[in-house]
């Protein structure tokens, strides 16, 4: 079990899809909470395999784009931006306990 800060810059962009034309953007840097769970198993000497489950939490907000482009002044969004992340790893270990000893002659 782990926990603790996270930090994520986000990016809104408004597009008119016909024309391709940005119609609004708003950027802010977020901080959040993390929490996760994982396992790792060594399988062969110096070999572990390994997967882990991430939840990233910040809280909903509503965000304001500036629509010059538009007949309206503004447009407000509301997002909510909760990440789940899964990751699987393979991992050799150098050296230390269960690493292979040269022979001396």
């Amino acid at each position: 079990m782990k926990g603790g800060a996270a930090v994520a810059n986000q990016r809104f962009d408004i597009f008119n899809t016909a024309t391709g034309i940005g119609l609004g953007q708003a950027e802010r840097t977020r901080w959040g909470g993390v929490i996760g769970v994982g396992l790792e198993y060594g399988f062969a000497p110096n070999w572990t395999a390994g997967v882990e489950y991430d939840f990233l939490f910040r809280e909903s907000e509503s965000q304001t784009f500036l629509t010059p482009n538009l007949r309206v002044g503004s447009v407000t969004a509301n997002t909510s931006t909760d990440i789940s992340m899964i990751t699987g790893r393979i991992s050799y270990k150098f050296g230390g306990y269960g690493a292979p000893i040269a022979a001396r002659y």
